[in-house]
């Protein structure tokens, strides 16, 4: 007679899509994988490269790509504010420390999103960063 406590489930005839235990081309599980796919930019350029079939690593590598391009374009405009801003006579230091607080606020901002993401992919979620999520699906040709 089964356990009443603890039944067996019963096996599904589709198993939704989630990180497997078996490792994939990279060698480490799926949900390792798609955590350090996670550092923006650099960790998505190596696990999709090296990833060629777990399609959930593949999502998060592109997601932390498009990502990563996101935060360096910000650096970038970050960068070129401040120097405007400091090429403004009398008012410019001011400008320019206001546009330090306000571009560190976007950074926290961007690191809570990166944390999030890795502990999501670590868990076995898989999490759509807000407009970067579907741009990521798209890419990797995957239907919501």
């Amino acid at each position: 007679m089964p356990d009443p406590v603890n039944p067996t489930p019963l096996p599904s005839a589709n198993p939704p899509p989630g990180p497997t235990a078996t490792p994939g081309s990279t060698g480490l599980p799926s949900n390792v994988a798609a955590a350090l796919a996670c550092i923006p930019l650099i960790g998505g350029l190596i696990f999709y490269i090296l990833e060629k079939h777990d399609q959930f690593v593949r999502f998060y590598a592109m997601q932390s790509i498009i990502f990563g391009g996101i935060w360096f374009l910000f650096n970038i405009i970050s960068w070129v504010m401040h120097v405007i801003f400091w090429s403004i006579p009398v008012a410019g230091p001011i400008f320019a420390g206001l546009w330090v607080f306000v571009s560190a606020l976007v950074h926290l901002g961007f690191l809570v999103v990166m944390i999030i993401a890795m502990v999501k992919a670590f868990t076995g979620a898989r999490w759509d960063i807000p407009w970067v999520g579907p741009m990521a699906r798209k890419q990797i040709g995957e239907t919501v």
